[in-house]
């Protein structure tokens, strides 16, 4: 196999496509693996899909097992794959159905896997995520959670066990295709001076702040350019996705918080941009259409065909570009703040966000309480520097439960 050196290391490497590569999906029934399962179906001779994983949905899981026959299927809740192995066991389908956060992990690491595709929403997502790495998949990495809340454990077992990682939100991967080919350690080696990680501004970019306090839920999920699930569109429109991305930039790219900016462009068209030191700017345009990410990651370095229509620029007719308004958009704010701490802030940041979106869309609290939630939290924690998973998971635990005490006097 061909490498791309990181540091002379063979982090990222590519396949080779003269055989079927097995798949895991976790995260199966969401947006992503979705989209995943439909680029994959266009390469039927490259790609099989070997294991999918879901949290409860049974329905949409009983009909990916119908449509795509896996090996195995998983499903997180116990009950949820009673019901799951029994329908298929009715329809005579001999997909294995396991179930629980061991069979997530020991599908991620399962010697005929391949690739992960790595879509699980949340911390849940944390542990197959480095089994995966600690197993040396290739491992396309859709779940932010994992780098926000241990970057540096994560990264650490990519390299050390050879795996491969490539990143799949449209915003890093952009910058990674327009990064050079010959990895270097650090920006400024590779002649780089910062990375432009690029937001649509959601669909409360032009809202006042009296308009924001009284957002809805319905308001909030309506995203005007994505198609996404309800948590990452609420992240989306608190910017808080944009922060969590500049978290996760920070580590794929060794980049520090001063050489990441972020810039409103609400057409989403240009993904991303890397500036280097000679002032060129190079830019990755196409649809907004999470279908082109996905087939980058799981053809690299090939190219394949992934569905998604030609960019008509001269249809589009225009690009805007904006600076993002912190006072409006205080989540974003709160994770430069939680990059520039280090250690355990991060983790804080993002269960507090988790438990703060799960009582918006419940109806508990209003949207501009959310970063209030976290703020306040933050606030109060002790940072600490990262040393395992098992203290992230306590950590995680003890700002979820803050979270839930900040809301009972509150609300």
């Amino acid at each position: 196999m061909d490498n791309i050196l990181i540091d002379s290391k063979p982090i990222m490497t590519s396949l080779d496509f003269e055989t079927v590569q097995n798949v895991a999906i976790l995260g199966a029934t969401g947006t992503i693996g979705i989209q995943t399962l439909d680029v994959m179906s266009q390469h039927p001779k490259r790609f099989n899909v070997f294991a999918l994983t879901a949290n409860n949905n049974v329905k949409s899981m009983f009909a990916l097992c119908q449509q795509h026959t896996p090996k195995y299927a998983v499903m997180l809740q116990v009950q949820a794959a009673k019901e799951l192995d029994a329908q298929l066991k009715a329809a005579s389908i001999s997909t294995i159905v396991l179930h629980g956060e061991q069979a997530l992990v020991e599908i991620a690491a399962h010697a005929e896997v391949d690739t992960v595709m790595a879509a699980i929403v949340g911390a849940a997502g944390l542990l197959p995520a480095m089994a995966a790495a600690r197993s040396g998949k290739r491992i396309l990495l859709a779940n932010k959670e994992t780098l926000v809340m241990a970057g540096n454990l994560f990264m650490r077992a990519v390299e050390e066990g050879g795996a491969t990682l490539l990143p799949i939100d449209s915003e890093h991967n952009a910058i990674f295709q327009v990064m050079p080919n010959q990895r270097a350690k650090s920006l400024e080696k590779m002649g780089i001076k910062r990375v432009l990680l690029t937001a649509s501004g959601g669909p409360f970019r032009n809202a006042s702040l009296d308009d924001m306090r009284v957002v809805t839920r319905e308001q909030a999920l309506n995203h005007p350019n994505w198609v996404m699930g309800p948590k990452i569109t609420i992240d989306s429109a608190t910017m808080m996705n944009k922060g969590l991305e500049v978290i996760e930039a920070h580590w794929l790219f060794n980049a520090s918080a001063d050489q990441i900016d972020v810039v409103v462009h609400p057409q989403s068209v240009i993904h991303s941009m890397v500036e280097y030191n000679d002032g060129s700017v190079l830019a990755q345009l196409g649809n907004p259409d999470m279908r082109t990410p996905i087939a980058y990651g799981l053809g690299f370095p090939n190219r394949l065909e992934s569905g998604v229509s030609s960019l008509d620029l001269v249809k589009i007719g225009r690009l805007d570009f904006l600076p993002p308004d912190f006072e409006r958009f205080p989540c974003l704010r709160l994770a430069y703040d939680a990059l520039k701490v280090g250690g355990t802030a991060p983790a804080i940041l993002n269960a507090v966000n988790e438990i703060a979106v799960e009582a918006f869309l419940a109806d508990r609290i209003g949207f501009m309480d959310i970063p209030s939630v976290i703020e306040s939290v933050m606030a109060t924690s002790v940072i600490e520097e990262v040393v395992s998973i098992e203290q992230l998971t306590k950590v995680d635990t003890e700002a979820r439960q803050a979270a839930k005490l900040w809301l009972q006097n509150h609300v």
